[in-house]
């Protein structure tokens, strides 16, 4: 089963408006996808964090037996490393789950 791969980035900085923005513009993608599904997140503050786990969770949920997933990061070798281990550990479902910053 493919996976397929949302990019939920640009969001507004504010947890309602960029919770606002998800559901609108990127949950239908998700639903849409069919296969299992990983969403990318930039990163934020820490006032984001619980309406993207609950949102990752219920779509999981509404998705089995597909897998709904999400990587929060921006070091692109980092989130292209959790992405290939996602797809393929199929145990793994409705995670949020965050990568370091490459530090130089």
């Amino acid at each position: 089963m493919a996976q397929a791969l949302v990019a939920a980035t640009g969001l507004p900085e504010s947890p309602l408006d960029a919770a606002l923005d998800f559901y609108q513009r990127h949950v239908p993608q998700i639903r849409a996808a069919g296969d299992d599904c990983a969403v990318l997140f930039d990163p934020a503050d820490h006032s984001h964090h619980a309406w993207r786990l609950a949102a990752v969770q219920q779509l999981a949920r509404d998705a089995a037996p597909a897998r709904v997933n999400a990587v929060v990061g921006n070091d692109d070798a980092a989130v292209a490393e959790l992405l290939a281990y996602l797809a393929a550990a199929p145990g793994v479902t409705g995670q949020l789950l965050a990568v370091a910053a490459e530090v130089d």
